[in-house]
This record gives C-alpha cells, structure tokens and sequence, in this order.
C-alpha cells in the first residue's frame, strides 16, 4: 500500500488558510481592512514575523494590497483557488507559472545534458524505476504523480554537480507542489500518455550519453508543459 507523506505545515501556512477561509465564507470581503500585525498576532497566537510572511503570501497572491499609512486591505480573490495550499497558490498566477517554467527550462535542461555525460549506471536505476511506476499508474492518481516528480528529482542527482543539487532541493518543495496542482490540469489520457513517451525520450537520450539529444528533449518536453498550460498563463 501507498502512503502519502505528511507535510507540516509552517505557522504562516496556517495563518494564511485561515485568511482565506475567512474570505471563502465572507467574513472578509474586498475592500475590507484587516487588523494591525500586533492585533493579528494576538488573535492567532503567533509571532509577529509569522502574520508578515502570511501577509506577504497573500499579497504574493494578488489577494491583499499594502496601502501605505492606512495599512493592508483585501485587494481580490479568486474562491477557484481556495483548494490549493497557499505555497502553491501564488503560482498559480499566470506570470508566476510563466517564471516558473521559465526558471525549470534554466536549470532542467542543461541537467539532462550533464546528466548524459556524468551520470554512472547505478544513476538509471531510479529514473527508470519512476518510468515503470508512471507506465503503471495509467496517469492517475498520487503514484503517477510522484513517479513523475521522482524522474526529475532522480536526472538532477545524476548530474553529480552538489551545488545544482542542492539548488534544486532548495526550491523543490514549492516546485513540486506547482508541478502536481497543473499536472492536474493536463490529466487526460492522451497528455499523460504524451507526458511518458517524453521522459522516455529524455531517458533514452541520456543512457545513450547523448548530451545534445537530452537537452532538447527535456526543452521540448517543458515546452509541451507550457503550451499545454497556455490557456492559463495568458
């Protein structure tokens, strides 16, 4: 059986879910002016820091605005969001989706070249393993989605460059989680079919230490992501 892992959420997290189910029920409308950080903080409970980074997510979000001398109003909401966790959330602003698959083609695309010439054998193993998982799946459910997180995180270890390692690791959390909200919105049969024949190609390329080859796959298979999602980041 297949556990999905649990994932605290941080205490801003918190604050800021709580934020949002307040306008979801109407507690909080648009053009309403919440309290002063101090007033915030004492209602949650929490620190001060923890009420400015919820705040700085929500404006992230395009939710509140910082009106200077008067203090933070609530800007716009869009309640089709109201599911996504607020990490994720704020990506899914077109721009935000935009940079974000622009910042993946940066440092993706140049790992599956390096991945080709660096990579030892014992570094297909896992790469091939997510392909099985994903080929299993059909496309559904969590399994196919960690499959397909896991074939990209498995490409940048075989790189075996510890500093683009660890970049990746940095931003992988918020990574990850944008990359299963829009899989979501490419799930049909066809796309997640499509999705495997392309990490397919990336493999093969790199098994056969094909630098070139693996760039441009991984390139064509980003821009597929993006013109697939071109209906929501106009």
């Amino acid at each position: 059986m297949e556990y999905k892992p649990i994932r605290s959420k941080k205490i801003y997290e918190q604050v800021a879910d709580s934020l949002l189910e307040s306008l979801k029920n109407g507690t909080l409308k648009s053009g309403d002016k919440l309290d002063s950080v101090e007033v915030l903080a004492k209602n949650f409970n929490v620190g001060r820091s923890a009420i400015r980074e919820s705040l700085s997510a929500l404006r992230a979000m395009g939710i509140l605005e910082m009106r200077q001398g008067e203090g933070t109003y609530v800007k716009s909401f869009d309640a089709s969001r109201f599911s996504l966790p607020v990490s994720v959330a704020f990506l899914m602003k077109s721009e935000d989706l935009k940079e974000l698959l622009e910042v993946r083609k940066i440092l993706e695309v140049g790992a599956a070249g390096s991945a080709a010439s660096s990579h030892k054998e014992e570094d297909l193993f896992p790469m091939k393993d997510a392909l099985r998982k994903m080929e299993e799946a059909k496309g559904s459910g969590e399994i196919g989605d960690q499959a397909d997180l896991a074939f990209h995180m498995a490409l940048v270890k075989a790189t075996h460059n510890h500093m683009l390692i660890n970049l990746m690791n940095s931003v992988s959390e918020i990574m990850m989680q944008a990359m299963r909200e829009t899989r979501k919105l490419l799930h049909t049969p066809e796309g997640t079919e499509r999705l495997l024949q392309e990490h397919q190609t990336i493999l093969a390329a790199i098994e056969s230490r094909h630098e070139e080859k693996a760039r441009e796959a991984m390139f064509a298979h980003l821009n597929n992501v993006e013109a697939s999602l071109a209906n929501f980041i106009k």
